[in-house]
């Protein structure tokens, strides 16, 4: 039996915000560390390595980017954290019936440090995702309709690396990869529901954003492609800190369409196993670029 173990720190982060909302936040952020985060020192440590790793003072973003937000993003918060506890045991069995994958996971809900609405990685000895309430709030994604989908697009996430763990292939790094990840999770989420979604385009003011990709398909493709050959870094295609002419993450919409002209080909559990991310995702997209 192939289940998920739901870890929810949201009630520990309650107890801690409701003695230091009222204290300077630098002593907020210290007191998230080593009181809220205490009894998950693995929790704690992933997302302090992670800014560590892109040469980023993790103080300073949750100083800049967090913990100014956190008293009206507090309702958002809450609202996620109710649904996501009712939606993440039948989302996943859906997933690993429509998918047919075959993993045990633990899922997460916790208050971040603005490392992911939703990230894959292990977890207490498991493939995990971890869920972070406060860019689930941040980004305006705390309806269940929207959950179900962010749910699904992690999910599938998982059912990739599962797959590709499976047949011995290494996770990649690099525009091209992810691209190519961020496609297969896109797509992923759509045949889970079984119905074309977008969780992005749930974002607060982001109603134009499905139509506005389609649009400027080709426009996306050329400035991916310059983007990477020039070197820079592709941040403004998925990070939803930052946009492409005030649209956030139009890589997944890329990507997504890179997968699906793969899919015309390859099945999607081929399409999980590909050696290499660029030779099979430049050629489509520079395809598009020329249309």
């Amino acid at each position: 039996m192939f289940t998920c173990e739901i870890v929810d720190t949201y009630s520990s982060f309650l107890a801690y915000w409701a003695g230091v909302q009222g204290r300077p936040l630098d002593d907020q952020i210290e007191a998230w560390a080593t009181e809220y985060m205490a009894p998950w020192p693995e929790l704690l440590a992933k997302q302090i390595d992670d800014y560590a790793a892109q040469g980023v003072d993790w103080r300073q973003i949750a100083r800049e980017k967090v913990f100014p937000y956190l008293p009206e993003r507090l309702a958002a918060m809450q609202e996620a954290h109710s649904h996501l506890l009712e939606l993440c045991v039948p989302v996943y069995a859906r997933a690993q019936q429509v998918l047919g994958f075959e993993s045990s996971a633990i899922l997460v809900l916790h208050v971040g440090i603005g490392c992911g609405a939703g990230w894959v990685t292990p977890f207490g000895g498991s493939p995990a995702i971890l869920f972070g309430l406060e860019n689930l709030a941040e980004c305006g994604w705390r309806d269940a309709e929207t959950l179900t989908m962010v749910l699904a697009h992690e999910i599938a996430h998982l059912a990739h690396y599962h797959w590709r763990a499976q047949g011995g292939k290494p996770i990649g790094t690099g525009p091209w990869w992810q691209l190519y990840e961020e496609g297969f999770a896109q797509r992923g989420e759509s045949l889970i529901l079984q119905a074309e979604t977008w969780h992005q385009a749930g974002r607060a003011g982001g109603d134009d954003w499905l139509h506005w990709c389609e649009s400027h398909q080709g426009w996306l493709a050329v400035e991916f492609l310059s983007t990477v050959a020039a070197g820079r870094p592709v941040t403004s295609f998925f990070g939803s800190w930052y946009d492409i002419c005030g649209r956030s993450e139009t890589g997944y919409y890329l990507g997504c369409q890179v997968i699906k002209e793969l899919e015309q080909r390859l099945s999607l559990t081929e399409i999980a196993l590909l050696d290499s991310a660029e030779a099979s995702s430049k050629p489509i997209l520079e395809r598009m670029a020329a249309r």
